[in-house]
Parts: structure tokens; sequence; C-alpha cells
């Protein structure tokens, strides 16, 4: 026999955004950080090249947030946004559209310090 899940409700939380140069991947978490909703581009059916268009990171922000704001009651939440993606403008904009109460936006892309050691010179 299955155990029923129970729904959590979630006032306030956290909306990532992941956009790399592929895929845009959208998590809403409660705000200790523990994952409620996740969606991607290809879970909405984009697939190929599709998938890193703004328009995908539309859909794909829009179909996440509701679910989140119908099945959890979201109504404030923190975004952090992360990579450099086409999908980090329009996921933005959608945010903006509905009726989350944006308490903090944060950028957490992370920024390389030099990276790694160059590998040794070539001598032919």
């Amino acid at each position: 026999m299955k155990k029923k899940q129970i729904k959590k409700q979630i006032e306030k939380g956290r909306i990532y955004i992941t956009a790399t140069f592929n895929n845009t991947l959208i998590t809403v978490t409660d705000e200790k950080g523990n994952p409620v909703v996740v969606g991607s581009a290809g879970r909405y059916g984009f697939s190929g090249t599709r998938k890193s268009t703004p328009y995908a990171a539309t859909i794909v922000t829009e179909a996440t947030l509701k679910k989140a704001i119908n099945e959890h009651s979201l109504k404030i939440a923190n975004v952090f946004v992360k990579g450099i993606g086409p999908g980090r403008e329009a996921a933005l904009r959608v945010i903006k559209e509905f009726d989350i109460d944006v308490e903090k936006l944060v950028d957490i892309t992370p920024v390389p310090h030099n990276g790694v050691r160059p590998s040794k010179i070539r001598r032919v």
C-alpha cells in the first residue's frame, strides 16, 4: 500500500533559476532549501536546440510557478539566478508577472578566480 503524500503548504520560499546555454531549470524550494517543485525545458516538451530559447524558459517558469502557487500556496519568495544562458531574463520577466512578492533577487553565478593550473609547455 502506498503512503499518501501530504502537500506542503509554503507561504514563503525560494526560487532558483539555473540558465545554462543548453537548458533552463527552475526549482521552487521551502525556506530551508528542500525542493518542492522542479521544472526544466525538457520536461515540458522541448528538445534539442529549442530547450535553450527564451520562449522555452518562459513556458517552464510559468508552468512551475503555477504549480507552486496552486498546490503549495506560494506567496513570498527569494529569487536566486545562476548562469548566463538565454533563459535568464525571460524567466525573471515571468516571475514579475505573477502575484509573488519578491523579497530578494540574488545573482549566484559562479565566477572563476583564475581556475586550474595550465598544462606544461609543449616542446616539439
